[in-house]
């Protein structure tokens, strides 16, 4: 795996890595409102397609911050997601802690503790979905571990398919993958990108 990861960093796909990290790392400065529609983004993707969500979120747009609960699933529904009531009743439960949420995000706290905290308090953010949105915003340090990455390192020897990704088994995960960022010299948020490209041949975020 090194070796692949090694020769991606030589080649055309270093330049699309590149990009996307320096716009992850431009959205920490942009508006809380912005900041939170990347938040729904990621509440999008839970069991579900990150490609149709990043078109959806496009669609939506500022709707994330207005929608009243019954149009937004709506919304969701008529752009395909598989969850539409769920997804826009967490949605607009976390419109309640956007205040709070520019708070922790602008605190000196670890990203390991941002992230627990909005685990703990933003409904149907998981340990995957938080990683994400944290890497989304410029936060480097974490693992987003969905299916691919588990995939491809399966296939690589390096961890036995777990059936379910508790708490103890994705911070396993994420410490295999630290070691590995290490080797190739990539922080794991950057590493993220080149295991996504290894296993589904595209950059998306």
């Amino acid at each position: 795996m090194v070796k692949v990861i090694e020769r991606l960093k030589n080649s055309g796909v270093k330049d699309l890595v590149d990009l996307r990290i320096k716009e992850f790392r431009g959205n920490m400065d942009k508006p809380i409102s912005e900041i939170f529609k990347e938040l729904c983004f990621c509440l999008l993707t839970a069991n579900f397609s990150a490609e149709r969500s990043l078109k959806i979120q496009s669609e939506i747009g500022d709707g994330f911050l207005t929608l009243p609960e019954d149009e937004l699933a709506d919304k969701l529904k008529m752009f395909g997601h598989r969850f539409p009531q769920s997804r826009a009743k967490y949605i607009v439960e976390a419109r309640k802690i956007i205040d709070q949420l520019g708070n922790v995000l602008r605190s000196h706290a670890s990203s390991w503790a941002i992230r627990d905290w909005l685990v703990r308090n933003v409904k149907g953010l998981g340990y995957k979905e938080a990683s994400h949105f944290l890497r989304n915003i410029g936060f480097m340090d974490l693992a987003i571990i969905d299916f691919h990455i588990i995939n491809l390192l399966s296939r690589y020897g390096l961890i036995a398919k777990p059936k379910v990704l508790t708490k103890k088994k994705y911070i396993e995960i994420e410490r295999i993958l630290k070691k590995i960022a290490e080797k190739v010299e990539l922080d794991l948020g950057v590493l993220d990108l080149y295991l996504w490209y290894m296993e589904t041949g595209r950059i998306l975020k």
